[in-house]
């Protein structure tokens, strides 16, 4: 039968999703720091074990057997590492601006760091520790504890527990009980979300902090920032959202997990979910263009002649499409067929304008785009989106311009060449940007 205190950490265990090793393991970590707080001394390398069965407790002090030293080497020792150390804190004070004076036992040479076991340590100038006090014991002092101790060997020297700790090494435990329990409990979330990096899950907005979004996706909060939110929806608590893991990384406060509902990424996971023949890889998604909360160009393909990647994309009836729409809001959505011909991809891309010609400057990576009057509206979009869209999901940079019909009613300019009305992607950008400020 389990004992009270085995039954409570098991309880710990699967309430906190831990596993008994790693509670174990901070107990013990926590019966260490009060050890050393009422029994313990600077000299002590304490190790603990603990038995949650019946609640024993044994401390050892655990040093590693080194050759003897003579006190005459250690003095020499201590006087180098004095002087060296009092010449790096006359450096280190010259360079200081506001002049702070700091012990030299209490740095390290290089860092500047706080080192804890300075006073442990006792170093040459160009050598490793000779002698640490705390960790290791010389070989005449190890076997009059224990005979046959050779040089390299670990011992574990059992030290007395005089009776219960008082209550400043029990609130010592306690916090470093409660310290290590969290710090596994962000690890294990940072795991577990770390996995599904670049997926997408179901949350519940929280609620807004500032331009901030905060969204529970589960065991933890993600958060929405303002560039991965989309500017035409409204978040509201208690609304449930699809979002995608943009970006999972572990701070001093815990896992930081970033959501995206802006991402081009979004778009293809959702696909990817709703369409069988893409999750499968029949059809493939060779390319996303997107301007969130307005419009999105996907551009599909498929080796299977069987298959037509449109109609998959759409499914019965729009239902396939309309799902995914209906997730982002009523963002338009345009699927086109990807081609390895520049040409006839381009032209699919600038659908739904009927297009009567494409001239391509292949050094460049530019074309020229030749449309009917009436169609020249419809091929530009409004603020220049379809062909900015196009242009993005293409890789060339599309210039429109009227077909010839219109070209023999436009006059010659004073160079002799005829003035046509040209529409550039980079021009259409600008123009966007500027309207949306």
């Amino acid at each position: 039968m389990s004992s009270d205190i085995e039954q409570a950490i098991r309880f710990i265990c699967e309430e906190k999703g831990l596993s008994y090793e790693s509670v174990l393991e901070t107990i013990e970590v926590a019966l260490v720091a009060a050890y050393r707080k009422d029994y313990g001394n600077k000299q002590q390398n304490i190790e603990v074990e603990f038995d949650a069965s019946n609640g024993d407790i044994k401390a050892f002090d655990i040093k590693t057997v080194v050759v003897d030293v003579s006190e005459e080497e250690l003095e020499a020792q201590r006087a180098r590492q004095a002087e060296k150390a009092e010449a790096q804190v006359a450096e280190r004070a010259a360079e200081d601006a506001d002049g702070r004076k700091r012990r030299a036992r209490d740095w390290e040479p290089e860092t500047g760091v706080k080192n804890e076991d300075a006073d442990d340590q006792i170093v040459g100038e160009d050598e490793e520790p000779m002698f640490n006090p705390k960790t290791e014991i010389m070989i005449s002092d190890a076997r009059v504890l224990k005979m046959g101790s050779e040089v390299g060997k670990v011992l574990r020297i059992e030290l007395p527990i005089p009776g219960e700790f008082g209550r400043m090494a029990a609130m010592t435990a306690k916090q470093v009980i409660t310290q290590k329990l969290r710090e596994a409990e962000r690890e294990i979330v940072f795991n577990e979300y770390k996995e599904q990096e670049g997926e997408v899950l179901i949350g519940t907005i929280q609620r807004r902090e500032g331009r901030v979004v905060l969204v529970d996706i589960g065991r933890t909060a993600g958060v929405m920032l303002p560039q991965d939110q989309v500017k035409t929806e409204h978040y509201n608590s208690g609304d449930r959202i699809k979002v995608y893991v943009r970006e999972v990384s572990l701070g001093s406060r815990g896992p930081q997990i970033l959501l995206s509902r802006s991402a081009e990424e979004l778009i293809q996971a959702l696909f990817e979910l709703e369409v069988p023949e893409i999750a499968e890889e029949t059809v493939k998604i060779k390319g996303i263009a997107r301007e969130a909360g307005s419009r999105t160009k996907i551009a599909v393909a498929t080796d299977d002649d069987t298959i037509d990647p449109i109609g998959a994309c759409i499914g019965q009836r729009g239902v396939r499409i309309q799902t995914i729409i209906n997730e982002i809001a009523g963002e338009k959505i345009d699927v086109i067929e990807w081609s390895e011909d520049p040409r006839t991809f381009i032209l699919n891309a600038l659908a739904p304008a009927k297009i009567a010609g494409v001239e391509l400057n292949e050094e460049e990576k530019t074309a020229t785009i030749s449309v009917d009057p009436e169609q020249l509206s419809l091929a530009i979009g409004r603020g220049g989106q379809n062909v900015r869209l196009a242009s993005l999901l293409s890789g060339w940079k599309l210039n429109i311009k009227e077909s010839s019909k219109s070209e023999e009613q436009t006059a010659p300019s004073q160079d002799g060449e005829v003035s046509e009305p040209v529409i550039d992607t980079e021009e259409a950008v600008i123009d966007s940007e500027e309207a949306n400020s």
